[in-house]
């Protein structure tokens, strides 16, 4: 358990947080902080394993291995023979809360989270491992009970849904979303701690489990507020990127509630006073369930207060269906007024205002729904009004799962870019895939976990969209894998212009994945991607007939590009790996748009993998 201080203690870092000891000597957080991770000051009493860095590295050959350089920004834990790691609990104490953060494992090594010191959730090298359980990489961790007998003493863990981790040495981000175990006055509990969450490299794997107890490994019984805590006698590990938000503030009161109802099609600004309501009244709840008299169209005008507890900035969304809908606070109209979609955020001080929400249907085939949601400062966004009259706009989906359809040409949009139209996606029985642009002749994602999400293609009319189903790594905005240029400082051209650019499609091997083809400056290439033993990646074999010379291939162009030696490169902020084959010293980094390019000089063929 935390220490009580004698001393009240006060600090505001630059994101305007605050951390407040209270009278009783508890440390509280009142709003999300990313911790700066200059010092270890956030946590309590830290063993000498744990260290701040300004740089980390793993070696994909050795079992863990972390090696730091110099700095801050990153928190890392490097347990010895001589240094024996241990927990590391933080100063603050946290009930509901948002955790997110990115970490990164040595090879084999082992940690994990515990959401009040109570709830775990793993950290684990499970780079290789095809099907996960609870304890594997993002697993919630089991409960352990000796009175079980030998053998069973172990239950109710959680397996991730799929696996969708990376290699050791590359960062990972994790997003937790937790709800705390509630108690009444009497110090008994009344409901279960909830995973409403979670999210491993952007993929949610857990959505809305309860946990019934506190897992293996817990500091003590169940509380309402407790510290987070990282286990650090495992294995070597590193953090960054540490952000909680506490959500420990009272929610705001609707009162007063009252509607009127007007048949007929509006906007959403009519004069009321020329108008006469054909029903209104008292409600105890906002909801589209009302007695609109089998009205096709109408309008519904919510007058009341809200009561704010805390000054500061709230958001409001107000959904409904196709018409229009509008929200005022104080008579300030919120968002923008006479869509279905009101979304907008207003600065209030603490105490009562008055609320006026307005719901116009005007299509006669829209069904009723209404769903206002808020959230503010300590307060996470939560539902306001009628759960019943939540419309569900979710679509079953239509998967590909890689099996049955394991290459799949696509429409295929790439976050910074926009659309690529002539997308060509490949699966593996080994769970990583990749997208291959028939325009431009090269790979531009690979992604480890679940194959494609078709849904926006084949449903209904569909825009002829894909997406991956895992946890992608963007190689890069499309361009053209090879260039011939007059000197190694010339730029990489961005069209097809002058390069005779012709694709001529693909063929497929003995295991019906394809070798793309295709011509430009006079030459013929075929480009082959292969998976990696264990499905650690991809190799990428380019073969060139008829080169002319002075011929480059660009394997990368990112924001960072590190040479670790014996052909073996980090892209991108350690995103993922690029492993060079007969490495003969040809290899060029340079300088590019702020950025940096890896360029190599091609004849007649080259063989790189690609690690993630």
């Amino acid at each position: 358990m935390i220490q009580q201080r004698e001393k009240s203690f006060l600090r505001v870092s630059r994101k305007h947080f605050l951390i407040v000891f209270a009278s009783t000597g508890m440390l509280t957080q009142i709003h999300a902080q990313q911790l700066p991770l200059t010092d270890l000051s956030y946590f309590d009493k830290p063993a000498a394993s744990w260290q701040i860095a300004g740089d980390v590295h793993a070696d994909l050959d050795k079992q863990n291995l972390l090696t730091s350089s110099a700095g801050t920004g990153i928190l890392v834990n490097l347990p010895t023979e001589k240094t024996h790691g241990q927990d590391l609990l933080s100063l603050i104490q946290h009930g509901d809360a948002d955790l997110e953060f990115d970490f990164m494992m040595a090879k084999g090594s082992n940690s994990g989270v515990y959401l009040q010191g109570r709830y775990e959730i793993q950290l684990l090298d499970s780079w290789n491992i095809n099907r996960p359980g609870y304890g594997d990489n993002g697993g919630i961790y089991e409960r352990w009970d000796d009175a079980r007998g030998k053998g069973n003493e172990g239950y109710q863990g959680y397996a991730p849904r799929q696996n969708v981790s990376m290699a050791p040495g590359l960062w990972q981000h994790l997003k937790i979303v937790f709800q705390a175990p509630r108690f009444n006055a009497a110090g008994l509990k009344t409901a279960n701690a909830r995973m409403l969450k979670i999210e491993l490299n952007g993929v949610t794997i857990h959505e809305n489990v309860e946990l019934l107890g506190a897992t293996r490994g817990s500091m003590g019984q169940e509380v309402p507020l407790g510290p987070l805590r990282i286990q650090g006698d495992h294995g070597a590990v590193a953090f960054r990127n540490l952000r909680l938000v506490n959500y420990s503030q009272p929610r705001p009161v609707l009162s007063n509630l009252k509607y009127a109802f007007y048949k007929g099609k509006f906007d959403v600004n009519p004069d009321y006073k020329k108008m006469t309501a054909a029903n209104s009244g008292f409600s105890e709840m906002l909801t589209s369930n009302i007695d609109t008299k089998k009205a096709d169209a109408y309008l519904v005008r919510y007058t009341g207060n809200i009561s704010i507890k805390e000054a500061g900035d709230y958001n409001f969304r107000l959904f409904v269906p196709e018409g229009a809908g509008a929200l005022k606070i104080d008579g300030n109209v919120v968002g923008k007024a006479g869509g279905d979609r009101i979304n907008g955020t207003i600065t209030l001080p603490a105490g009562d205002h008055a609320i006026e929400l307005q719901y116009a249907k005007t299509e006669d085939w829209a069904k009723p729904s209404l769903a206002f949601y808020v959230g503010g400062p300590g307060i996470r966004e939560y539902l306001v009004s009628d759960p019943n009259t939540v419309m569900s706009d979710l679509t079953d989906p239509i998967i590909a799962d890689g099996i049955t359809t394991p290459v799949l040409r696509s429409f295929m949009d790439l976050k910074g870019f926009g659309r690529l139209t002539h997308a060509v996606s490949v699966s593996s029985p080994q769970k990583v895939h990749y997208t291959y642009d028939m325009d431009r002749g090269n790979i531009v994602q690979v992604w480890r976990g679940g194959f494609l999400d078709a849904t926006p293609m084949w449903h209904d009319r569909g825009d002829g969209s894909s997406r991956p189903l895992g946890a992608t790594r963007l190689l890069g905005l499309p361009s053209f894998s090879i260039d011939q240029l007059a000197t190694t400082a010339q730029a990489w051209r961005l069209d097809s212009a002058g390069t005779n650019y012709r694709p001529t499609g693909y063929t497929l091997d003995a295991t019906d994945r394809p070798i793309f083809n295709y011509q430009l400056f006079g030459a013929k290439v075929s480009d082959a991607i292969h998976v990696l033993e264990m499905g650690q990646g991809f190799e990428r074999v380019i073969t060139v007939e008829n080169a002319p010379g002075q011929l480059y291939l660009r394997l990368a162009k990112a924001a960072l590009i590190e040479n670790l030696g014996n052909g073996l490169y980090l892209v991108n902020d350690k995103s993922y790996y690029l492993r060079i084959a007969n490495d003969a010293g040809n290899v060029i980094i340079r300088d590019a748009d702020g950025g940096k390019e890896l360029i190599v000089p091609i004849q007649n063929k080259l063989v790189y993998a690609i690690i993630f």
